[in-house]
């Protein structure tokens, strides 16, 4: 079983290599992939060291499953020619999400879709992952008619670059910027790039992905996409509109039981999801789960999850235990 991780210098890459090895995952070979600036460089995983290659080489070496995560530019133009030697990609970026012919996958949703036939299988947005998972088992139950959502992100969604630029004004620093302004005691209104719509690609991530994911294109998505300076996770406020009338015990419950989600809600002694108790972990936290008084069949609830792994490594990953678990490579 040979695993290919494409960006394995990268943040989310080297998450990946963390995580495998963490989740003892039966690969027999590691080939670490990067940019030609990197190729010869050592990465150390387990108790061995591997070298860093190129993209052609990687191709060439055949792996089973290759991990991407080294930007949609890349995934375009390289996750092809892995499909064509017979490696089944598992893609981070957002270049196949939307793309009809290939599934977008949350294990503990819908990995029940794929099939060996599957050679390109894409990876959700971050924010999506974390929403969809609380989501799921209250559609099933309720029927979701509106989601409206607001994010509070973290830096480290964007990259190395704006770690450092959080970092260097921490210090009174100056360096590269990431963001148009600082984000050190900032909040920015503006992740990914506007467009004509007026949102941006991260809100409308939010409102594509989740009608694909569940399904249903009758699910209505609204998002604000917020960057703050905080390392550790992203936050989502949600507010869900259902068909039907629950019991704010039950939704608990249903959360719950829901593989991959820990209930954290107790107000009374200060019980909440923060995202500085769930870096470095792989469930989905939810709190504040309350009824909105406002109008009927309505819920607000907080989410919260590491963004680098449940929305990054962690779900590429599990998504690659189900292929061998399934036989499907």
């Amino acid at each position: 079983m040979k695993i290919a991780v494409v960006g394995a210098t990268g943040m989310v890459g080297s998450v990946m290599l963390k995580v495998l090895e963490e989740r003892n995952f039966p690969l027999t070979e590691l080939i670490p992939v990067a940019s030609e600036k990197s190729v010869g460089k050592k990465i150390k995983f387990g108790n061995k060291e591997f070298e860093v290659v190129g993209l052609e080489t990687a191709v060439s070496m055949k792996p089973e499953i290759a991990l991407f995560s080294a930007g949609g530019d890349t995934s375009l133009a390289w996750a092809p020619k892995f499909a064509e030697v017979g490696t089944t990609v598992i893609d981070n970026s957002s270049a196949w999400r939307m793309n009809p012919k290939h599934k977008l996958v949350i294990p503990e949703i819908n990995a029940n879709l794929l099939s060996n036939e599957d050679k390109i299988i894409a990876n959700p947005n971050c924010s999506t992952i974390q929403l969809l998972m609380a989501l799921k088992p209250l559609h099933d139950a309720y029927n979701i008619k509106r989601v409206v959502v607001s994010t509070y992100q973290s830096i480290t969604g964007t990259g190395v670059k704006a770690v450092r630029q959080l970092e260097n004004e921490y210090a009174g620093e100056s360096g590269d910027m990431a963001y148009p302004y600082p984000i050190h005691r900032n909040a920015l209104p503006h992740c990914d790039v506007f467009q004509d719509n007026g949102y941006t690609k991260e809100e409308m991530k939010l409102t594509n992905e989740t009608k694909k994911i569940l399904g249903d294109d009758s699910v209505n998505v609204t998002a604000t996409a917020i960057r703050i300076p905080v390392v550790g996770g992203h936050s989502e406020s949600v507010n869900i509109e259902f068909s039907k009338e629950f019991e704010e015990g039950d939704v608990r419950k249903l959360l719950s039981d829901f593989p991959g989600i820990t209930v954290q809600d107790n107000p009374a002694v200060n019980t909440y999801p923060m995202p500085i108790y769930a870096e470095g972990k792989d469930d989905v936290f939810v709190g504040r789960i309350r009824r909105d008084h406002s109008q009927p069949n309505t819920l607000n609830m907080w989410i919260v999850a590491d963004n680098l792994r449940k929305g990054a490594a962690t779900n590429a990953i599990q998504i690659a235990e189900y292929l061998i678990e399934n036989k499907l490579v």
